[in-house]
């Protein structure tokens, strides 16, 4: 995805007419630049199997007599197929193949408007009676590499801090050495906790300032506010992540449990934190619910400040919300230290 959107992505077609005007479709579907057809299938059969083996993404359909209806008026069907476990690479090929399609039928009504003595102006009008003039903002290139890495790089750091926050303090109950950690600590929870994981905030935070440089001054994705709030942001969503991790463990002082807890918890804040589909359309107790996920309020603090170039201050909430996250691990501070005394690991 250097180039913004996967390029050349592998269609067949399914020429039953094998006319000019057929094979003129096929040429123009191929010119699409996200799209590239590599094979010419003799049946609908033949295809699905190619689909189906992952040898192509989709493929289009152009039924026997095409050219022959469309000159007679009889509204011929294109139909094209694609495959949406793919979701990039089957968005694309439909937002092609269903343009090629309006395409071919906005030809078939041209040469219709021409053959009754219309005008190119009168035939254009009737066609396209508003002309959109299109201006995407922010992001105008279209590139998804803005829309994806800047959330699923800190997704995964997310799910890193989430799992290792667990471990490390997981691993103390399993093995039997919690007391000994604790007696290393002054008998102190709190003292403990951060022994352990202030050099893990120090790790993952250079880790952070290094996908900020790389997005923001290497690959010069839009940072409208410059790149410190995002840093900043960073380091609230880091720490948020350890103190929910923190919680994880206190919440399920097993090893097991507490890795499943995290593994499922980081892998649902890629659904739920908006930047594939956004939470507004979802059901409204997947809405409330997003709030519980730091990834969702970094996400939105990277709307806000990296995208649209609003203050700091518009985006008071979020920076809130992962406050709060820090101090969560206070809630369940006596239970992880009664864990860490008294639980008896059983493998």
């Amino acid at each position: 995805m250097d180039s913004g959107l996967p390029l050349n992505l592998p269609v067949a077609a399914v020429d039953l007419d094998d006319t000019s005007t057929s094979r003129n479709l096929v040429r123009n579907l191929d010119a699409f630049q996200q799209t590239a057809v590599v094979a010419h299938y003799p049946s609908v059969n033949d295809a699905r199997n190619a689909m189906q083996r992952g040898e192509i993404y989709g493929f289009f359909y152009i039924p026997k007599g095409l050219s022959s209806d469309a000159q007679g008026q009889r509204q011929p069907t294109i139909s094209f197929y694609t495959n949406n476990s793919y979701l990039i690479a089957g968005s694309l090929l439909f937002r092609d193949m269903k343009m090629m399609s309006e395409l071919a039928a906005g030809a078939a009504t041209r040469s219709v408007l021409y053959a009754k003595g219309a005008t190119e102006d009168q035939a254009m009008a009737f066609l396209q009676p508003i002309v959109i003039d299109t201006h995407p903002l922010k992001n105008p290139w279209l590139n998804y590499s803005v829309y994806l890495c800047n959330t699923l790089v800190p997704g995964i750091l997310m799910i890193m801090i989430f799992m290792v926050t667990v471990y490390s303090i997981g691993v103390e109950i399993k093995d039997r050495t919690a007391r000994e950690w604790l007696r290393i600590g002054n008998n102190s929870i709190y003292i403990s906790l951060a022994g352990k994981l202030l050099p893990h905030t120090v790790i993952f935070f250079i880790m952070g300032i290094f996908y900020n440089a790389y997005l923001y001054g290497i690959l010069d994705f839009p940072h409208n506010s410059g790149i410190l709030p995002m840093i900043l942001a960073t380091l609230l969503f880091i720490l948020a992540s350890q103190a929910f991790g923190v919680v994880m463990i206190g919440t399920l002082p097993t090893l097991r449990l507490g890795l499943s807890f995290a593994s499922l918890w980081g892998v649902i804040s890629f659904s739920i934190s908006g930047f594939t589909f956004p939470v507004m359309a979802m059901h409204p107790v997947l809405q409330a619910l997003s709030i519980l996920f730091p990834l969702r309020h970094y996400f939105l603090i990277y709307v806000d400040q990296a995208l649209n170039g609003y203050s700091m201050a518009y985006s008071w909430n979020n920076y809130m919300a992962l406050l709060i996250f820090m101090l969560l691990p206070f809630l369940i501070i006596n239970r992880l230290k009664k864990a860490l005394i008294y639980y008896k690991y059983i493998p």
